[in-house]
């Protein structure tokens, strides 16, 4: 690649579009100097929309955009414009829509989409288009030619068009609903998820196979609420963990898990790993390890922790987006093994284990070469061996340090280095919640460098959020996601340590969400605040994604809040979310988890424990309502130092008195203070309310 071209990429923050600044193709980023560039020149748009740890954008980006014939004629032919969907997801979304209309199937990344200059509506799209036409799509630039041509041809027909499909887009909003949600379509949701599952390999549906997390979420505590009556609903969870903590998407060297596996046994990954799921993963097997203390949930929980604090934690405290696919050119190269590499590597003995365990016993799985997998359970390896667990145990760890140093020396996946707010706060309340439940401290005060270095360098006039930071900057508004995920974090971090101050930073940062966010009509959030850009249409999501819904975050988020501080707008507001979703979640129950999640809150409320008293006499208090799991509810305690101010108008202003204190409230109805340890501990054990 010719090192003297150097395009308008060059000044951003996003390492994405860093990996194109050099590029032969004249990229612009999404603005006014683009925009009114294809406007000026009557130029349709080419818009190129990736992100950095994207396999297939690496290889549209080799064949393409580093290409000086494609280049040229996509210069000559278009504006174009690069965006990283995770700096953008606003653009994402919106266009990602467009594809799905415009091709009556899903999209994907990279995304391609061809824009009317003039109003920013696509007219033609797809995903990744190869150099020379191949797997049914055409040369990349011969498309170019057709499509330049067909804008050329049809300039009126794209304006009557445009306005068809901006009415198509505007309608696009989930029917108005004031529905109230009922148990019925949370049983529904459970039956549908139950009809595909897979009970071989865990996961639902077929390949590629992800991992649906708001789903296992919502199953787990579905049967907390009710273990009798939802035995299967934890049966779909464990069984899925379990699968996935043995296959290949999970990393059994370094810890930590790819996006999603390629096959139903979820042996073979695409290998990038990304901040946002690894967040969810840690708290979820926290919560399934103190649902069944089953060891494997709690070793994968600190694995994944360790990886997530060693490789993506920076020195200021903020966390990394992701880990490429690839290295030196190719996708999974950091992480496969030679069989002969490993024998090489290990003793004998060692050896052994790791042969039978991981399967080098059997052909290769990816390309000539070994991803790790468990193929053959310790336990039975051990007797095959002829010697006991501990022993088969002491040698597998051994040999995973001995992998690990080995695989450190190789060339390591690209990192992107930009610290997105959405992303950092599932992973602050993945590490403060698997550290609470896992008694790992260290966790814990991870999780609050990151949420007081993002306090510090992405909050501004208080409580606005600013989306993305990278080298000292940071800019973009924030989104939806971004104030719902780390409204949710600093909740789960009250939990681990009360701090004051922080539950008055939370509560103004909801007076934000509700000022610049919610849909006064109809209800809900939009993902875009009230002065962002305006973009061809403001998108309100509601079904998860890739990640949670920011609309189900959201709404569970305030309704815990507002419980704990007293605010019935923040209460109301989760609630008006809750109705405008309905007929949403009543079409599609299953792709709603995070939305399920906030429903049974507002069905059967949880308990809000507030411990007041001496900070040193706290332990077994706490310990008593972290080693009871509640049957029934949910339960959500806080301990609050006698010394603590006052909070008028909470739940938290319960005074304390001599002694340790505890506070117990439900939905609006709380109980006689409880002033000893033994009744305490009694009143835990003892199933809540109504059950499912």
């Amino acid at each position: 690649m010719d090192s003297i071209h150097r395009n308008r990429l060059s000044s951003e923050t996003s390492p994405y579009l860093l990996q194109h600044a050099d590029n032969p193709v004249d990229w612009y980023p999404w603005g006014d100097e683009a925009l009114e560039k294809a406007r000026k020149e009557d130029k349709p748009i080419l818009l190129s929309i990736g992100y950095s740890a994207c396999h297939w954008c690496h290889v549209m980006a080799h064949e393409s955009f580093e290409d000086e014939a494609t280049a040229a004629v996509m210069n000559e032919l278009f504006v174009n414009i690069k965006v990283d969907r995770e700096e953008r997801p606003d653009l994402d979304k919106i266009y990602q829509l467009a594809h799905q209309i415009i091709a009556r199937r899903p999209g994907g990344w990279p995304l391609t989409m061809f824009l009317n200059p003039h109003n920013q509506l696509p007219f033609f799209g797809g995903t990744y288009f190869p150099n020379t036409a191949r797997y049914q799509l055409p040369a990349f630039r011969s498309l170019l030619a057709q499509v330049a041509e067909y804008y050329r041809r049809h300039k009126q027909d794209l304006e009557d068009h445009g306005k068809s499909f901006a009415d198509i887009l505007q309608s696009i909003r989930q029917a108005e609903g004031s529905e109230a949600p009922d148990a019925g379509v949370l049983i529904r949701a459970e039956r549908e998820l139950e009809a595909n599952f897979d009970s071989v390999n865990g996961g639902f549906g077929d390949a590629p196979k992800f991992p649906q997390l708001s789903n296992l979420e919502f199953l787990l505590r579905l049967w907390g609420q009710n273990p009798n009556e939802h035995a299967s609903a934890l049966r779909m969870v464990t069984t899925t963990l379990t699968k996935m903590a043995e296959g290949g998407i999970y990393d059994h060297i370094g810890g930590g898990f790819a996006r999603y596996s390629v096959d139903t046994a979820w042996e073979i990954p695409h290998f990038e790993k990304m901040l946002y799921d690894n967040g969810v993963f840690l708290s979820l097997y926290a919560e399934a390890w103190r649902a069944t203390q089953d060891p494997l949930f709690r070793k994968v929980s600190e694995e994944t922790a360790e990886w997530a604090v060693r490789e993506m934690q920076s020195p200021e405290g903020g966390f990394y987006s992701s880990l490429d696919a690839d290295s030196e050119g190719e996708e999974g190269k950091y992480y496969v093994w030679n069989r002969a590499e490993i024998k090489d590597l290990l003793s004998s003995e060692e050896y052994a284990v790791v042969e039978l365990h991981y399967g080098l016993d059997r052909s290769p799985n990816f390309e000539g070469h070994w991803h790790l997998h468990v193929e053959t359970p310790l336990r039975e390896v051990a007797a095959r061996l002829g010697i006991d667990q501990a022993e088969a145990e002491r040698r597998l760890a051994s040999a995973r340090a001995t992998l690990f140093q080995a695989r450190e020396k190789r060339i390591t996946p690209g990192r992107d280095d930009k610290v997105l707010t959405a992303w950092n706060g599932l992973m602050i309340k993945g590490l403060a919640s698997a550290g609470r439940l896992l008694e790992r401290k260290d966790w814990i005060d991870a999780a609050d460098r990151a949420f007081e270095f993002l306090r510090r360098e992405l909050c501004v006039e208080e409580s606005r959020l600013l989306a993305t930071y990278k080298d000292g900057r940071a800019h973009l508004n924030g989104y939806l996601d971004d104030y719902a995920f780390l409204l949710d974090a600093g909740l789960e971090l009250l939990q681990c340590e009360w701090r004051t101050e922080r539950l008055d930073w939370l509560s103004k940062l909801a007076d934000q969400l509700l000022a610049r966010f919610e849909d006064r009509e109809q209800g809900g959030f939009f993902f875009t605040s009230d002065d962002h850009e305006e973009l061809i249409q403001r998108p309100k999501t509601l079904m998860d994604e890739s990640m949670p819904s920011g609309n189900g975050v959201a709404a569970l988020t305030l309704l815990r809040l507002g419980h704990l501080v007293g605010e019935y707008r923040y209460t109301e507001a989760a609630e008006r979310t809750l109705r405008a979703a309905m007929p949403s979640v009543r079409q599609y129950p299953h792709a709603h988890g995070a939305l399920l999640n906030a429903m049974l809150d507002w069905l059967y409320p949880p308990q809000f424990i507030v411990l007041r008293g001496r900070p040193e006499a706290f332990r077994p208090w706490i310990d008593a309502v972290r080693d009871t799991p509640a049957a029934g509810a949910q339960r959500l305690a806080f301990a609050i130092p006698a010394e603590e101010k006052s909070l008028s108008g909470t739940l938290a202003e319960r005074k304390a008195e001599t002694g340790e204190i505890a506070y117990v409230c439900s939905g609006m109805t709380c109980l006689a203070p409880i002033r000893a340890l033994p009744e305490f501990i009694d009143f835990l054990r003892t199933p809540i309310g109504a059950t499912l």
